[in-house]
């Protein structure tokens, strides 16, 4: 079994940063005791250095192990290098032998812009690995920041991921297991043939939508099923979903 604690758009900065929602998150996600802590991007506001080393300090809160992509706010201000000195490598893959599965971080930003591109050599990149997965019957999730299938309730689509149908089909071809993003501040779950797609919503950003609050989902892989839960900071839990494992 793999429990995963997804969180995504923190959006640091002396101003959209919500501390205290941020705390409650990481009181609740350490007594959890995940296996991992995947956050999807957005880690800072405006991708300065301050916000960097600051978020950084917060981020050494968590107990389990944290890998981060970043987002489209990490890239501004030559934002991209910093992520790589301070947080860490932008795209990266984990695999966890004993349970058979196979995460892979990609980086969508593109410096400055708002919109999100994954670009030819990444995925082939990712179908490499893909395949791999394929080939040794492994379970695969696959982490970015921008969403490739539009969210009900964000308004009009913008800032998208430019190459979403390419990686769209990469992705559904490739028999991924999971796709987990955020993005858009707004939870969502959607499955497209054996593939399940998962937004986060904004885990300590002041910027929500409408009546939306702060939250994050976690993910429980077992050998057979795969449960998904959206954890409201306003102490609601909801089951987004239970599937049935595919096994390739």
């Amino acid at each position: 079994m793999v429990l995963i604690a997804h969180i995504s758009d923190l959006h640091y900065s002396h101003a959209d940063f919500n501390e205290s929602m941020f705390l409650k998150a990481v009181d609740e996600i350490n007594a959890l005791n995940p296996d991992m802590i995947i956050l999807t991007g957005d880690l800072t506001n405006h991708g300065y250095y301050s916000e960097y080393l600051e978020v950084k300090e917060y981020l050494k809160m968590f107990n389990p192990s944290l890998f981060a992509i970043p987002g489209n706010h990490d890239a501004r201000n030559i934002g991209y290098q910093t992520f790589e000195e301070l947080i860490g490598d932008c795209s990266w893959k984990l695999t966890k032998e004993d349970e058979n599965l196979v995460l892979l971080g990609l980086d969508s930003t593109t410096p400055d812009l708002s919109q999100g591109n994954i670009g030819r050599l990444q995925q082939a990149w990712m179908e490499n690995e893909l395949n791999i997965c394929m080939r040794e019957n492994k379970f695969s999730i696959v982490a970015m920041h921008h969403h490739i299938i539009p969210i009900p309730g964000t308004g009009r689509e913008r800032n998208i991921l430019n190459d979403a149908g390419d990686i769209l089909h990469s992705l559904i071809t490739h028999e991924v297991g999971i796709v987990i993003g955020g993005h858009k501040h707004v939870p969502h779950l959607y499955q497209m043939d054996r593939t399940l797609f998962v937004n986060a919503g904004s885990l300590s950003s002041y910027k929500l939508r409408g009546k939306e609050v702060n939250s994050y989902n976690t993910i429980n892989v077992t050998d057979n099923n795969i449960e998904i839960y959206l954890n409201k900071l306003d102490g609601n839990k909801l089951l987004l979903g239970n599937f049935q494992k595919h096994i390739i």
